[in-house]
């Protein structure tokens, strides 16, 4: 069995075949890639595919699990601006976005045979024993065809990054429990723990045939390059071709503003999008009422940027805060970070303020180097 089928094979009964929205990839993923597998004959590295966030592919759709702990560990907090710069700030989050959607639209497009993704996600999990917290860290590397056709193949790689304690506190309760390599994780809802190694793992690769002969991205509903190609330069076109397709993200209904910062984080990070578009989607974020800007934010891969940020409703009533955080200079997307407002469902436990779900953006773009 590929990787591409195993992911498939690990997809939730109860989730059907309806797509989840880009939010929802890192969880389940982990989890399926988490579980012993037979030995297979060696391959060369390449990546699974996270076009159509995977899931509407009927791949792999995930819910973003974070566990409430079992000790007192402390709590890994999102990245906020200085204390110091608190007060120097100046711009309104639509004035992040209209300056981002400038800076966009002049980037170059780029040409290409595929569109190449390399991004890392990262997702807070409680240990069963132990009274501490790991990340786990995995490379998600895609190449989407351009061209459409029965002979057309999405590509993808994933490989573990290894886990590691969230926190120095963490650590240390990790090592007065032994320093061990293999962390059984708790996850709601399943009989048995997770299993996390601490060491690095091999990519896994894999490659499929395209849904419906085109169909690689989810935006509400699967859509093929052409159609992202075909997207409306006008941010009020924009707007409305997106709610036209509006729909649930993690079986949460979701109102017009978290619907589009939803949809458009998605677009904005790794779609290949014209920069027109790119820019069009920032416009129209910047026209929502609930977005709001956060200074000074330093995402997972250690760059800083200015987030623009969104509350959005989760399972059993809770509340996550959703953060793209952006490069200012370039206008272009570095994370997409969640951070626990009111913590309930998969969240209880966790401090409000706490960081439990991150995908940075490493690469995006055209290429025609093409998978091994």
């Amino acid at each position: 069995m590929n990787p591409i089928d195993e992911l498939r094979a690990a997809r939730p009964a109860h989730l059907g075949d309806r797509p989840a929205d880009p939010r929802t990839r890192a969880a389940e993923l982990s989890r399926a890639m988490a579980q012993p597998r037979p030995a297979r004959r060696r391959r060369r590295p390449a990546r699974p595919v996270w076009s159509l966030g995977l899931a509407a592919a009927a791949a792999v759709t995930a819910v973003a699990v974070v566990v409430a702990t079992n000790g007192t560990a402390s709590t890994p907090r999102a990245p906020d601006r200085p204390a110091s710069t608190r007060q120097a700030v100046t711009l309104s989050a639509r004035e992040v976005l209209l300056a981002a959607a400038a800076r966009a639209e002049r980037q170059p497009e780029g040409k290409g045979e595929y569109w190449h993704t390399v991004s890392v996600r990262r997702t807070l999990y409680a240990a069963a024993k132990g009274g501490y917290r790991v990340l786990d860290q995995r490379q998600d590397e895609g190449w989407t065809p351009g061209a459409t056709g029965a002979d057309q193949k999405q590509w993808g790689s994933m490989r573990s990054l290894g886990a590691r304690p969230a926190t120095e506190e963490d650590r240390r309760a990790w090592e007065r429990a032994g320093s061990p390599a293999s962390i059984e994780v708790t996850v709601p809802g399943k009989p048995r723990p997770m299993v996390l190694k601490t060491s690095p793992g091999r990519a896994m690769t894999g490659h499929s045939r395209l849904p419906d002969g085109d169909k690689v991205f989810w935006l509400g509903r699967n859509v093929s390059v052409k159609d992202l190609r075909g997207l409306p330069r006008d941010p009020d076109q924009l707007k409305k071709r997106l709610l036209s397709w509006k729909g649930r993200a993690d079986d949460v209904p979701m109102q017009g503003d978290a619907w589009l910062f939803v949809i458009s984080t998605g677009l904005i990070m790794d779609m290949p999008v014209t920069p027109e578009v790119r820019g069009a989607a920032f416009r129209m974020l910047a026209e929502l009422d609930d977005v709001r800007v956060i200074q000074n934010v330093t995402d997972a891969e250690g760059r800083t940027g200015t987030a623009v940020a969104i509350n959005e409703p989760t399972l059993a009533d809770g509340v996550a805060e959703h953060r793209l955080i952006i490069d200012e200079a370039t206008g272009s997307a570095l994370a997409s970070e969640y951070v626990a407002v009111k913590p309930r469902g998969m969240q209880t436990g966790l401090e409000p303020g706490t960081m439990w779900s991150s995908t940075a953006v490493i690469k995006a773009g055209w290429s025609d180097d093409q998978p091994e």
